[in-house]
């Protein structure tokens, strides 16, 4: 079974809509109230493949790939890709696809993106669930930011494309090394890199690169409080890059919220640990009863 058989079989059929800002490819399964969950830089929607089949048995899950560097299907050059950008194309998608109630789940650079919708585009979601991710003056992390750098020099994303064709380097801490305790298949790192060959979606992801600034994260931050939606913040206790410090920080900033740590996993909680992942969410939302309107 290739790989993208056994995204289907996890995430469901893929689909396709189009937004004000460009196309974005996304998965569903499941029925019940809907759960959109966010992948981080350079992932795709098959980063879920692991919480999805479980989560789908009460929710509808939603898994789109949005343009941060793993996507197959490049946006309109000048395509606003700033994190504000990003976060309207999120609500975009909500709306296009007449989604209300949504419990959002994000991870890594997700989670950044996540703030800013819940407090910029609040209308359709109900709850957030946060993992591990970009926050206050850590986007990106110190580990990362050479990437920054790199965006700015032209060409140097194919550069970047061709040290990651390496199983090698995409284990190491210049790939995807410093965030999953137990690694990731290399088919599957494989898969996240491949789209890079494509001009367009360097040129996305240099976009997206070159937009990411603290201030997009800070500026959510001074708003979270007024986010009176449920929400979970889940923090991995072995990270690396996100500090455990501001997961208790967004826990407390955000109105309604819980916090939970998850043991033997670092920043890809999806990835090292799924099953209590999925426990948390549905322990925190699965009881709930919908009331909903915008």
């Amino acid at each position: 079974m290739t790989l993208d058989d056994q995204l289907r079989t996890a995430l469901g059929e893929p689909a396709r809509v189009e937004l004000a800002a460009g196309p974005i490819e996304y998965h569903a399964m499941g029925e019940g109230r809907p759960v959109v969950a966010l992948h981080g830089l350079a992932l795709h929607a098959g980063f879920w493949r692991k919480v999805v089949p479980e989560l789908a048995a009460t929710f509808r899950c939603i898994t789109p790939t949005l343009p941060l560097g793993a996507h197959r299907l490049a946006m309109p050059d000048g395509a606003d890709l700033s994190p504000p950008g990003l976060a309207r194309l999120i609500a975009d998608l909500l709306a296009a696809l007449d989604l209300d109630d949504v419990v959002i789940l994000a991870n890594d650079t997700g989670g950044a993106l996540a703030q800013i919708l819940v407090t910029e585009h609040p209308e359709r979601i109900g709850g957030l669930v946060l993992t591990p991710c970009d926050a206050f003056d850590n986007f990106l992390p110190c580990q990362f930011r050479h990437l920054q750098l790199a965006a700015r020099v032209p060409g140097s994303v194919a550069g970047v494309r061709q040290f990651l064709r390496l199983g090698a380097a995409r284990r190491s801490p210049l790939g995807f090394g410093l965030l999953t305790k137990h690694g990731i298949p290399d088919e599957v790192t494989a898969s996240y890199v491949a789209p890079l060959s494509d001009a367009g979606v360097r040129r996305d992801l240099a976009t997206v690169l070159r937009g990411i600034d603290s201030q997009h994260t800070a500026r959510a931050a001074e708003k979270l409080g007024g986010f009176s939606r449920p929400a979970l913040v889940a923090w991995a206790t072995e990270d690396k890059v996100f500090p455990l410090a501001h997961g208790r920080r967004l826990a407390q900033l955000l109105g309604d919220a819980r916090f939970e740590l998850v043991d033997d996993s670092r920043t890809y909680i999806p990835e090292d640990q799924p099953d209590a992942l999925v426990r948390l969410v549905r322990d925190h939302f699965g009881g709930q009863t919908p009331s909903f309107t915008h």
